[in-house]
């Protein structure tokens, strides 16, 4: 008995769709690296200006470490979101060549 052709029916995405889904990751994570890293500048300020203009009580080595391991905190949450977009968005354009070479291949047998 002869096997009967197996013929890849296609995808289930649009290839126009997925890449503009990946830039838009890819920007939108520079975005919300920008947005964190203004976070800590802006922190960092603020707990200076306080600082120098009498607000906050001079405090000893464990209350700087404290007050900067609280400032410092929210920016590696930050890292962290930068970093999986940037997985997600090249994840996505990884897997639209993974497909073409499939495809590529099944071709030429």
């Amino acid at each position: 008995m002869s096997e009967p052709d197996k013929k890849f029916m296609g995808t289930y995405f649009d290839r126009d769709t997925v890449m503009r889904m990946a830039r838009w990751l890819a920007i939108l994570s520079w975005v919300v690296a920008a947005i964190y890293l203004w976070d800590v500048v802006l922190s960092l300020g603020i707990w200076g200006l306080q600082y120098a203009r009498h607000l906050i009580m001079p405090m000893g080595f464990t209350d700087v470490a404290q007050q900067l391991l609280f400032i410092i905190e929210r920016p590696l949450h930050g890292v962290l979101y930068f970093a999986a977009m940037q997985a997600v968005s090249k994840g996505l354009l990884m897997m639209l060549d993974i497909e073409d070479n499939t495809r590529r291949a099944a071709r030429k047998q």
